[in-house]
């Protein structure tokens, strides 16, 4: 299964939407630099939230892109939500990583969900923890290995 990188989000706080970068430095057991979820002391190093999700969300009327449910990677082309914990994926040339998450405990309800009363991240984005790390970038190709 292929599928691509649509778009690379940071943000420098936790709980806000992040915002669209061209590319990113993902480092070893830590996630993206500069993002404040990037972290060697837990599994969430990387959020990953496909378009297709997004896309659901803009269906309902609401006006959001990628970035807005704070993922890192917005993808395209993958059933994130159906890949087991442990699946490894490769992202672009280098950057291997390891599903480690499906989904969240939403313990606050953020804006999102308070303007379509529901919200797609807690069901619908995944969790990575980095294995090996590279450079990522728009237009990357997303490999699921096993």
């Amino acid at each position: 299964m292929n599928g691509r990188v649509v778009s690379v989000n940071i943000s420098e706080k936790k709980g806000q939407r992040k915002k669209r970068i061209e590319k990113a430095l993902v480092v070893e057991d830590f996630g993206i630099k500069g993002d404040a979820h990037a972290s060697s002391e837990w599994h969430r190093q990387v959020s990953l939230l496909a378009m297709e999700s997004i896309m659901k969300m803009q269906s309902m009327g609401l006006d959001v892109k990628p970035g807005d449910f704070a993922e890192n990677i917005t993808t395209e082309g993958i059933d994130l939500v159906n890949l087991p914990v442990g699946t490894r994926l490769l992202i672009g040339n280098a950057i291997e990583v390891e599903v480690s998450q499906i989904g969240k405990v939403c313990h606050s309800r953020c804006a999102i969900y308070y303007q379509a009363g529901d919200c797609v991240m807690p069901k619908e984005g995944i969790f990575v923890k980095v294995i090996r790390g590279g450079m990522v970038k728009e237009g990357d190709r997303i490999t699921v290995v096993s």
